[in-house]
């Protein structure tokens, strides 16, 4: 069995690695030097093949791209999070036209248009009607860059699809991650022909299970959304969680001890959300873990191989 875990190759869709968590700061206070190396070793000793890192405004994709450039097996979206679509309001034709610049000088690494979409769990970051306009304002970033959309859906569904349904001809295809919708929500963004992402909040209910074993397996993906969205002891799907990693509180943590930090979501960690799915979906783990991993080349990274 183990021999069998080392072969299987992981693709986090969704790492939010620029987080200042990695660099030992929490809610603005120092606890611990900087280990995103030791987080990052972890990840490629577990069998992560590649990472997207999450870039949610200008300024985040720029740091996400950056940390990219580092190692060959990072990636990056780059795009505006509905709860930050306030940075567009002063000037919407010069935010589109830096992530524009951004992306052409960056074709190698971006590999998405996003995080973008809608949350209307957060409306007081940013009221819905921002959110609806440059939510739909950056689809034209998919058509004009041939790359699919890293969505971003809360509380939302039923915009999310009428605005993706009427710019269809300029949406080239993606992936609603941390997807924790209805069944009904599910269908919806299936006939869109779009992929679902699957992380620990997207696992947090009994409902939850029930729709994730619902998902097509050529349309599932797997993703960490780390530091966040951890798979913790209160969920339901706990009891199917194989692979556990010791970890101690942030003030307790030796960045040499190979420990993660309690409550602090890594990469590695998306092998629990493998085995969540396998044990709901009653499906062979390994053969599960190929078919997400070529769901997401497929994706995102066939297009790399024309333009290396």
């Amino acid at each position: 069995m183990k021999r069998m875990a080392s072969l299987r190759k992981y693709i986090d869709i969704g790492a939010n690695l620029t987080d200042e968590m990695y660099q030992g700061v929490y809610h603005g206070s120092k606890k611990h030097e900087s280990d995103l190396d030791k987080v990052l070793k972890r990840s490629w000793d577990c069998g992560m093949d590649k990472m997207i890192i999450t870039g949610g405004s200008l300024t985040d994709s720029k740091k996400a791209i950056d940390l990219s450039r580092t190692d060959s097996r990072l990636f990056s979206t780059a795009g505006c999070h509905p709860t930050r679509c306030n940075e567009f309001v002063p000037n919407p034709e010069k935010y589109l036209n830096d992530l524009r610049e951004l992306i052409t000088d960056n074709k190698d690494k971006v590999v998405a248009i996003g995080e973008c979409g809608l949350d209307y769990e957060r409306l007081h970051f940013c009221e819905k009607d921002v959110q609806l306009k440059f939510f739909e304002y950056q689809l034209q970033l998919s058509q004009e860059f041939h790359l699919p959309l890293f969505l971003h859906c809360r509380a939302a569904a039923e915009d999310l699809v009428e605005i993706l349904t009427r710019n269809q001809d300029k949406v080239v295809g993606g992936v609603v991650h941390s997807f924790d919708g209805t069944e009904d929500a599910l269908n919806k963004i299936l006939a869109l022909g779009l992929y679902i992402g699957i992380n620990g909040c997207s696992l947090r209910t009994k409902e939850n299970l029930e729709v994730a074993a619902k998902i097509p397996t050529n349309r599932l993906m797997i993703e960490t959304d780390c530091p966040w969205c951890e798979v913790k002891a209160t969920h339901p799907g706990y009891g199917h969680v194989v692979t556990k990693f010791p970890a101690v509180k942030k003030e307790k943590y030796n960045i040499e001890s190979g420990n993660q930090v309690k409550g602090r979501n890594e990469p590695c960690n998306i092998v629990q959300v493998l085995e969540i799915l396998s044990a709901v979906r009653k499906e062979n783990i390994d053969d599960l873990a190929q078919s997400i991993y070529d769901n997401t080349n497929k994706l995102f990274f066939e297009s790399e191989i024309i333009k290396s």
